[in-house]
């Protein structure tokens, strides 16, 4: 199978060359040119996580240089089960995904990156990972990446917009891995990524990969553990599992849309942001309309202009048919404060801000009529905020032993310039 960029200019790729390009020569995101069919008996005898990955995922690695290696990769990526319990209310349900080495859904796509990257030929030079983070994919990335032979990782954050537990696991890890505080906001680090990975000529000095979302070695993996939950469920009751998905850059919601694509049992699929409403203005019938990025209790979905909203513009062109699949909302900080209140005092349920807005928006849809079986995905663990959710419920959120272990450690990040040509010198001297 080939990926294409969506700007149709770049030549098709492997998905190997794919995932170590992370960017399209033209700019554009790589996409598979076609999407396998299946149907629930086609994972009969997939029972685990890395069992449905590894069937999942294997039509877009046929006859590639990774074919090989598809199982001991998502062995190494998806050895964590992530839990799917009810949750509330009858016919509730939350998908827990951040029981991974950094607390964050993220683990699952970084890892898979990580160990694709590793099984792949390379050069004499290192490669550099260059990653974006909002919040939660530069530790994730980190972890993924730390004492890796070969590879070295740049993470880029917002100086003052992650939370303090978050900062301070991006510096933690040291050696080939170095935290760049920027002067600007999440979108403001996305440029920088892309616009050196756009450049030709510096990649031909500096090797470049990416790591965020925009890297066809995240997103495609992220689609398992949503066919993993609806294949339970289904085969539990018969029922398709309806999500509702915290977004900010639309990398794991594009999953979900991905694997509900391919014949998974998954029904509506819904999008929660925050009041970085982009993606709900649009859905509502608005023009998209890339905003600046505004700072939310939810900073992990601080992001005024979500990338993989191209990538689903390049499968659906047509706004209609596109809002006829898709829906979102946005939910305020005084609604994630509210909700973190009452999930705690009614269920005894403890939620990040993130999960939080997954939580209000389907009591939306519950008290519209909205019927079936529905799972709230649960992005984060809620101790990665305890500025937030602590004075909301009153008490002190333990914390998962890998983050405490992380939170341990020294930390260090070096301030950063918001400009392109800043980010090039440091990396070409160090």
């Amino acid at each position: 199978m080939r990926m294409l960029s969506t700007r149709g200019i770049a030549p098709a790729a492997s998905i190997s060359d794919a995932i170590a390009a992370g960017l399209a020569p033209d700019g554009g995101l790589y996409m598979p040119a076609s999407l396998p069919s299946f149907t629930p008996a086609d994972f009969d005898g997939a029972d685990t996580l890395a069992q449905v990955a590894q069937r999942l995922l294997r039509p877009f690695f046929a006859g590639d240089a990774l074919e090989g290696e598809l199982a001991a990769i998502c062995a190494t990526a998806f050895a964590v089960e992530p839990p799917l319990r009810t949750f509330g209310e009858a016919n509730d349900y939350i998908l827990e995904l951040f029981h991974g080495a950094t607390a964050a859904f993220k683990d699952y796509g970084a890892s898979f990156l990580a160990a694709a990257l590793a099984a792949l030929p390379r050069g004499d030079r290192p490669l550099t990972i260059l990653v974006a983070t909002s919040g939660d994919t530069g530790a994730a990335v980190g972890a993924a990446f730390h004492h890796k032979p070969g590879v070295r990782v740049a993470i880029l954050y917002p100086d003052g917009r992650v939370s303090p537990r978050q900062a301070h696991q991006l510096g933690c890890f040291g050696d080939n891995v170095r935290a760049l505080r920027v002067d600007g906001s999440f979108d403001d680090c996305q440029k920088l990524v892309k616009t050196l990975l756009s450049d030709a000529a510096f990649k031909q000095d500096v090797p470049l990969g990416s790591a965020n979302s925009i890297s066809l070695g995240r997103l495609l993996p992220q689609m398992a553990y949503y066919a993993h939950a609806a294949l339970g469920h289904w085969r539990a009751g018969g029922n398709p599992l309806n999500f509702v998905v915290p977004t900010g850059n639309l990398g794991n919601a594009l999953a979900c849309f991905l694997a509900r694509s391919m014949g998974l049992p998954i029904g509506r699929l819904v999008l929660a942001n925050n009041a970085n409403d982009v993606l709900a203005r649009f859905f509502e019938g608005g023009d998209y309309a890339p905003q600046a990025s505004r700072t939310t209790l939810a900073n992990a979905m601080d992001v005024g202009a979500p990338s993989n909203f191209e990538r689903l513009q390049w499968l659906e062109p047509d706004a209609a048919r596109l809002r006829a699949e898709l829906s979102a909302e946005s939910v305020s900080d005084d609604e994630i404060r509210a909700t973190i209140v009452d999930a705690f005092q009614r269920h005894g349920e403890i939620v990040c801000p993130h999960t939080a807005c997954a939580v209000r928006v389907l009591q939306r849809l519950r008290a519209r009529g909205a019927v079936g079986d529905w799972a709230v995905v649960a992005t984060a663990h809620p101790a990665k905020f305890p500025e937030v959710v602590e004075p909301l419920i009153g008490r002190e959120v333990p914390l998962p032993a890998a983050l405490a272990a992380m939170l341990a450690r020294p930390s260090h990040a070096q301030p950063l310039a918001g400009d392109a040509r800043a980010l090039g010198d440091l990396l070409r001297v160090s």
